[in-house]
């Protein structure tokens, strides 16, 4: 057994001794969108420090807990807050948790992230449905020794992001009269925001919005051929000529004014599946 496959076994082992259930529908939930987790009907909350192996979130606005419960009708576990490769964590554990997922039962992700817009189409506060990335994280969490029996060596990524989860996204956002927007995200290693010409460079190459995280716990869950549904919140607008400074606490509010809106796309589709 290669010792990846050794500590998801000693993670899941931990996680049996707490809940027996098989959840097939897993939940990641990012930067100011903690609040889908009051709407999960919570069977067992378990604090990420208690679990063998799992990294320890630093972002104040990450709660750190891994919740088992039922949503929508069907069994869930969700990451009330995500780890990002610029606390200094690796690629490999910051998607540790998707992997303990899969082998708890999930075959379907849900992501959500806080992103800033550079589409001049998008203002801040839209929902935006993730329909492809591109990495420039410098990293990759599949570098490495392969096992074969978590994943292939080469895994396609054709369609990182599920086209038959995407139309059941957009018919839900129909039915609730919410527009979504539908873009590419990057991903950029962080924790400083972006410049001008950066902006200028991202939009060039075909992004929509731009984000810190995501994109790994995608190419892990492709690896272990999950299907995968991505949301961006556009919390702010990253438009070169007019740009103005970063305000954290805003962003973050608009995250939270949001949500809601988001929790019920999510929501409405895991009913749906």
């Amino acid at each position: 057994m290669s010792e990846l496959r050794s500590r998801i076994e000693e993670a899941v082992k931990f996680l049996r001794t707490k809940t027996s259930s098989h959840p097939p529908i897993g939940i990641i939930l990012g930067t100011g969108l903690g609040g889908l987790a009051k709407e999960i009907k919570q069977d067992v909350v378990i604090d990420y420090g208690d679990i063998p192996h799992f990294p320890i979130s630093t972002v104040e606005s990450h709660h750190g807990r891994l919740i088992f419960g039922t949503l929508g009708g069907k069994q869930v576990v969700a990451m009330q807050g995500r780890f990002h490769y610029y606390e200094g964590y690796t690629m490999q554990q910051v998607t540790f948790p998707v992997r303990v997922m899969k082998f708890l039962g999930v075959e379907t992700l849900l992501i959500s992230n806080a992103a800033g817009g550079m589409n001049p189409q998008f203002r801040k506060g839209s929902v935006m449905i993730i329909t492809d990335h591109i990495n420039l994280l410098g990293d990759n969490p599949l570098i490495g020794a392969n096992d074969d029996a978590v994943g292939p060596r080469f895994p396609d990524m054709s369609e990182p992001y599920s086209k038959k989860l995407i139309a059941l996204a957009d018919s839900v956002a129909l039915e609730n009269r919410i527009r979504v927007e539908h873009g590419v995200f990057v991903a950029v290693p962080g924790p400083n925001l972006e410049t001008r010409a950066e902006y200028r460079f991202l939009r060039l190459i075909g992004a929509d919005a731009v984000g810190m995280s995501t994109v790994p716990e995608n190419i892990v869950a492709v690896h272990m051929s999950m299907h995968v549904l991505g949301f961006s919140i556009i919390t702010d607008e990253c438009f070169p000529d007019s740009l103005q400074p970063a305000n954290v606490t805003e962003i973050i509010a608009v995250a939270n004014d949001t949500e809601p809106k988001l929790t019920k796309i999510m929501k409405g589709v895991v009913e749906r599946m």
